[in-house]
């Protein structure tokens, strides 16, 4: 049974989530993992001249493909956060639209080389609706990566998610949490010719994981 996502409400809770992650004196940087200079880095995307970050939060990883000479555009469900991103990071050469993940690929004509989700809109969206969506804009031989949590041992599939904890208005989202092998099949249904998914492990013994995908088109 399909999740029923109320959009306007998961815009406000990523509107008050962009006031409190979104820091002025951030620089640009890429990393796929939770924990700063762990894990492989944007060599995963081979060498694209055009990318696409879907759920580009604080826009860090596309200002930083742009310094590169990377033609990047993200993409972001809050219009808080794609103003101050726009406003951070318009100098670098990235671009930032907002949008609702689903509409806008549906919309958009543009083709890119890679598309890339970092604990962002792949996380959070209906694989089974999204990943038809971002295979139909990747070029030949593009490349769809995307990271988040590792799923939780026998919790599976959509789950709802709370901010700020379990008090206060109730602001909630959903997120989407399946074993490597299910994320792996999901891409595969999408029409991608390659699909691998792994959990990269924390840096420390014990920590959580990343769980990290790679499909080819």
């Amino acid at each position: 049974m399909p999740v029923p996502h109320d959009i306007v409400a998961e815009r406000e809770l990523w509107d008050a989530y962009a006031e409190s992650a979104f820091k002025d004196d951030a620089e640009p940087t890429f990393c796929w993992t939770q924990y700063a200079g762990h894990g492989p880095g944007p060599e995963l995307l081979g060498n694209p001249r055009r990318v696409l970050e879907i759920g580009c939060g604080t826009g860090r990883a596309a200002a930083h493909l742009a310094q590169q000479g990377v033609q990047a555009t993200g993409v972001d469900l809050s219009p808080v956060m794609v103003k101050k991103t726009t406003e951070r990071w318009a100098h670098t050469g990235a671009v930032f639209e907002c949008g609702e993940v689903l509409e806008w690929l549906a919309a958009c004509v543009d083709t890119y080389d890679a598309v890339y989700s970092i604990f962002g809109a792949a996380w959070f969206t209906d694989p089974s609706r999204l990943f038809p969506l971002v295979r139909q804009r990747l070029n030949p031989g593009g490349v769809f990566v995307f990271s988040q949590p590792p799923a939780i041992p026998g919790a599976y599939g959509p789950q709802g998610m709370y901010k700020g904890g379990f008090a206060g208005r109730a602001m909630f989202t959903y997120r989407y949490s399946y074993r490597p092998t299910v994320w792996q099949r999901h891409l595969l249904r999408a029409g991608f010719a390659t699909a691998e998914a792994r959990v990269w492990d924390a840096p420390r013994p014990g920590h959580i994981g990343t769980l990290l995908a790679q499909a080819h088109a």
